[in-house]
Parts: structure tokens; sequence; C-alpha cells
């Protein structure tokens, strides 16, 4: 569902991560385990959610981060962040960086545009998906949240279906056996099949 070379984001920016994965014991945010973190940015437009780009990433560190936002925003876009250091030099890439906070500690949504799709998402993967998204297809998942919410208020949704074959004709073929998860449970073998 992402077309190649797809346009990236441009003007005010806010960009931020959120974990998704199932209830685990032990520590929260950054640093939780059996989690994926998920950078977001959205373009903010007047006070409304512009397109978004969804992007999981190993870890929080800054190498992590200014790549992301490398792929989501055009150069010379205002990126809003928190405090958090991984995002300290995203000046020196060529944004201009806005700090909306200087600590990094969970509070007041101060990113309120990020932290409603980390919501909506979280809704739609419990939802649609009732929260069972493995680790290995996550990527697929958010490509297809960040598919439909950036075209949710066509006029002509025909065109989604269009759009998609467009896209689908210019992706490389998947492999079946890279679509499925084989589990053995007992003497049967149960085969997930990734979303399309």
């Amino acid at each position: 569902m992402v077309v190649p070379g797809r346009d990236r984001l441009v003007g005010i920016i806010e960009v931020d991560e959120t974990y998704v994965g199932g209830e685990k014991r032990g520590k929260r945010g950054r640093g939780a385990t059996g989690k994926a973190l998920v950078v977001i940015s959205v373009e903010v437009n007047d006070d409304r959610i512009g397109r978004i780009r969804l992007r999981r990433v190993a870890d929080a560190s800054a190498p992590s981060l200014e790549r992301a936002v490398q792929e989501a925003a055009n150069p010379g876009a205002v990126i809003r962040t928190d405090g958090w250091v991984g995002y300290s030099q995203l000046e020196r890439l060529g944004y201009t960086h806005e700090l909306v906070r200087k600590g990094s500690d969970v509070g007041d949504s101060l990113l309120p545009s990020c932290h409603r799709v980390a919501s909506l998402l979280k809704r739609w993967l419990l939802g649609t998906h009732q929260g069972a998204v493995g680790h290995e297809h996550l990527d697929y998942y958010l490509d297809e949240f960040t598919f439909r919410f950036n075209r949710r208020t066509a006029k002509h949704r025909g065109m989604l279906l269009h759009r998609l074959l467009q896209s689908a004709v210019q992706q490389q073929p998947i492999p079946y056996r890279q679509l499925v998860k084989k589990a053995r449970t007992g003497h049967q073998i149960i085969q997930h099949v990734a979303p399309t």
C-alpha cells in the first residue's frame, strides 16, 4: 500500500513515538520489552491533521529517529518534538526544530495530533485485529493504516481501489512463504496469512 517514491510531508510536522504491543509486566514507556516502537509523523494544517507517516524503528536512539524523520519529512520542514535527546540534532539535517517541552516525560498532550493518531492506530489494531498483530507483520499493518488514514476524506471512494491497484502493479511480487507464518500446535500446522 506504499507507493514507491511517495511525497514526503511538508510544512509543520509533529513527531513522536508510541509503543505497540500487548500488556506486559515490567517497565513502561521507552525501554519496555516485548513491544514495537513506532515513530509517528503528522502534518499539521491549521490545527487539523493532514497526512501521516508511520515507521517502526529498532530503538529511540538518535540515528533511528533521525532516519525516520528524514524518510517522512522534506528538508526545510518545521519538526515539533518533545525534548528527547534523539531529536536534538535535527537542525543539522536541514530541519527547523521546535521543542514543545524541554523534557521527555509523559504528561500534558503537547503533541496532540501525534497522540490522536497513536490512539486511533491502537484502537484500529485492537478493534479490527483484536490486538493479534505479530511483530513480523506490523509494518504491513502500519502501511495499511497509513493508506486508509491519508485517504479518509477522499471524495471519490472508487479512486481508493484504483490507487491500491496502481500501487500493487508498481511493487515487486511477494512470495507466498513471506506472507505466511507457520506455527505448529500439536499435530496441526496452522497458517496465519499476513494482510495484503
